[in-house]
């Protein structure tokens, strides 16, 4: 990877990542115009840079994420956690190598954008408008919507934990800013455990120039995706869904259109 494809990357990343458009979708249709070859490194890099957009969140709400007087918050943040951190030690590499091929993320990305399209009408009369009030029922079955991102590769972590939260009655807003802190304990796992596993299965692979490609992409990543969540809570609130809903069925049926045409998009498949 050079330096321009990592740039390149990590503003795709911190674009995406919070966005309920998918993030790996994305990845695999820029991967596939800039001709990035898939590797041992570029896996561990797009799994790395989410640190970046982590820290974002951190940043963007430290009052709420460090007020230590309100515990609670980091009980039901535990809840919604707990489902999909099991699964995803269990299971997700079995899941992947079934069905985590660019094919099925293109149509997730396209049936996943149909939803979006009409999500906003089934989910209306919302009575949570803060995370205070989300009790820990409604933290388990947002937990449980992020199973689906584990099992549905494409699908977004963003967008099925904010499906969630309006269908536990939040609005828009508080299931968009939940979900951005459930993403601190899931993304900083999938940190962790993408570190930890190239340390013992590919540890030549962390050179001093791959560690510093990881450094500048989280720098950008971060950067990015505090634009990005800023710019998506505003849009959110005042428009919903329908435009994401759309964009996700376009880039679906585009990356569905460079599979028929023979494009290698194998760089990112997870």
């Amino acid at each position: 990877m050079s330096i321009l494809h990592t740039i390149i990357l990590a503003i795709v990343e911190g674009l995406t990542e919070f966005l309920p458009i998918s993030s790996t979708g994305h990845m695999a249709l820029v991967s596939a115009f800039m001709g990035i070859e898939k590797s041992d490194f570029t896996k561990l890099f797009i799994e790395n840079i989410q640190f970046g957009t982590i820290l974002s969140v951190l940043v963007l709400y430290w009052r709420k994420f460090f007020d230590f007087s309100k515990l609670q918050l980091y009980v039901k943040l535990l809840i919604a956690f707990i489902p999909a951190a099991v699964l995803g030690v269990l299971f997700k590499k079995h899941i992947d190598a079934m069905i985590g091929t660019p094919l099925f993320i293109a149509c997730t990305m396209f049936f996943g954008g149909i939803i979006l399209i009409f999500v906003d009408n089934w989910f209306k009369n919302p009575t949570i408008d803060s995370e205070e009030k989300v009790t820990n029922k409604n933290a388990l079955f947002i937990g449980l919507f992020q199973v689906l991102a584990v099992v549905l590769p494409g699908l977004s972590r963003s967008a099925s934990t904010i499906i969630g939260g309006m269908q536990q009655k939040l609005t828009r807003k508080a299931a968009a800013e939940f979900s951005f802190f459930l993403a601190v304990p899931t993304l900083a796992g999938a940190f962790a455990k993408s570190l930890w596993d190239a340390y013992k299965e590919t540890p030549e692979i962390l050179t001093k120039h791959n560690i510093s490609i990881l450094a500048i992409g989280n720098v950008i990543g971060f950067l990015v995706a505090i634009v990005a969540i800023k710019g998506f809570i505003a849009f959110l609130t005042k428009n919903g869904f329908k435009f994401f809903g759309y964009y996700r069925v376009i880039v679906g049926a585009i990356i569905l259109g460079l599979i028929i045409f023979g494009a290698d998009l194998s760089a990112f498949a997870k």
